[in-house]
């Protein structure tokens, strides 16, 4: 089957190269009767259609879109902390001279004043068992919906992870600090207990539920983390008896943690109990990467498990959209690591009940279930 797919690319290529019409004219000089090479090139469009289909589409089924997802709304009231500051409906700011990312444009979510969390779970025979809520960023102005939420999504799907996007509040940015991030702080931490409760009901194991952000998301993903459970606002009703701990974390070129000299701002308390974390971020970027090295350098020198990754070049907010820039391809290095921690192996069973303690000894043992 690899070889005819093989042959199947190489053909398809050629006559992409030559042009059907072209190899129709090169059949006719070499002596082929009118009649015979009109049939030979009838069949040569039959065969590479076959190809075609036959070659691309494994490479395509695991990109398939999620299902439609779940949206559950965050707060049963109001909610607690700054609100957004709106100037109009909920809706896509996104303007037509707007930069295109890897050619493509994005949605600019905007006015969100009813923080909401989506929820994709992946096919029941792909799924192990692992959940990662997902902040988008956008300067706590907008979010990136899609470049840096649902295509997220997509991708922890395809990896057998349930991904649950968080629709936080903003414009929060007019708040200042700390303001700007408490808010939406308070709903990633809301949205962990929610998923953490419900996590019998989609089949996740609450003990491996870690949080994902970009940019400000990345920021409020890591200040998340880095509070590990201690709630920024009165519980409010049974799914907050629930922990609020992410059990790790991936923080994508996120800014606001470092200081303009470089020093940890004093926001992000580390300690052995901290989740184990992975970053990414380009040295060019305009938010600085001293934000990942000074809260990679922290865990550390705390012993908690973090990997770091600073490529040369790349930017900022190029979200899961590969381009030919190396650091555009970091989720292949992350799903690395989640396997390495043992994060996306298939739990036996569910646990019905959360554990005390250092996240990094609730993992599940490397080779676990495996």
């Amino acid at each position: 089957m690899e070889q005819f797919e093989e042959y199947g690319l190489r053909h398809l290529v050629k006559l992409n190269r030559i042009g059907f019409d072209q190899m129709f004219q090169r059949l006719g000089r070499r002596g082929l009767s009118p009649w015979k090479t009109r049939s030979v090139y009838r069949m040569l469009k039959h065969i590479s259609f076959l190809l075609v289909s036959v070659s691309v589409w494994p490479l395509y089924a695991d990109a398939l879109p999620p299902a439609e997802p779940l949206v559950v709304g965050l707060w049963p009231k109001e909610p607690p902390g700054p609100p957004a500051v709106t100037n109009g409906p909920e809706q896509d700011l996104t303007k037509p001279e707007d930069r295109l990312i890897a050619g493509r444009r994005i949605i600019k979510l905007g006015n969100v004043s009813d923080p909401e969390m989506h929820v994709f779970l992946p096919p029941a025979e792909r799924a192990n068992g692992g959940a990662v809520v997902v902040c988008p960023g956008g300067g706590f102005s907008i979010l990136a919906w899609d470049l840096e939420g649902t295509e997220v999504a997509e991708w922890l799907n395809s990896i057998g992870m349930a991904a649950v996007v968080v629709k936080y509040r903003v414009p929060t940015r007019q708040h200042g600090v700390p303001g700007k991030w408490q808010g939406p702080v308070m709903d990633a931490q809301r949205a962990l207990s929610l998923t953490r409760h419900r996590a019998a009901e989609w089949n996740i194991d609450p003990q491996r539920i870690g949080i994902l952000g970009f940019s400000a998301g990345g920021e409020t993903a890591a200040l998340t983390a880095v509070k590990n459970g201690r709630r920024l606002y009165e519980p409010t009703d049974e799914a907050d008896r629930t922990p609020c701990v992410a059990n790790f974390a991936l923080l994508i070129y996120p800014g606001g943690i470092a200081e303009k000299d470089g020093v940890l701002k004093e926001d992000y308390r580390v300690d052995k109990q901290t989740p184990p974390m992975f970053f990414v971020h380009a040295a060019d970027d305009n938010v600085t990467c001293q934000s990942s090295v000074a809260l990679f350098s922290a865990l550390q020198k705390a012993g908690v498990p973090a990997e770091l990754h600073i490529h040369t070049s790349g930017g900022h907010g190029y979200g899961l959209r590969a381009t030919n820039l190396p650091v555009t391809h970091w989720p292949h290095h992350a799903e690395t690591w989640l396997k390495q921690l043992g994060l996306t192996a298939s739990s036996a069973s569910v646990a019905s009940e959360p554990r005390d303690g250092n996240p990094v000894d609730q993992l599940p043992i490397k080779g676990e279930n495996q």
